[in-house]
C-alpha cells in the first residue's frame, strides 16, 4: 500500500479544544486509553501539529479562549 498523505481541516475552535484534550490525554497513562501502541505515533504527531496552530493556546487567558471555543462548538454540535 502506498503512503498517501491525508489532510484534515479544523476550525480554530476545534483545533484549540482538540489540542487541549490531546494534551490531557498525553499526560495520562496512554496504555489505559489507547489499546494499540501503533496509534501513539499519530496521536503525538497530531498533538504536536495542533500545539503550533490554535491562537491563544499558551496565552494567559487561555482558559477563557478554551471555554468560549467549547461553547461555540457545543452550539454547532
Amino acid at each position: 500500500m502506498s503512503d498517501h498523505q491525508v489532510t484534515i481541516k479544523l476550525t480554530s475552535d476545534a483545533a484549540l479544544v482538540l489540542s487541549h484534550w490531546l494534551e490531557k490525554l498525553q499526560r495520562t497513562d496512554l496504555n489505559r486509553v489507547v489499546d494499540d501502541p501503533a496509534v501513539w505515533a499519530p496521536i503525538h504527531r497530531i498533538a504536536g501539529t495542533l500545539e503550533k496552530a490554535p491562537p491563544g493556546l499558551f496565552a494567559p487567558d487561555c482558559d477563557q479562549w478554551l471555554e468560549a471555543a467549547r461553547q461555540r462548538l457545543r452550539r454547532e454540535g
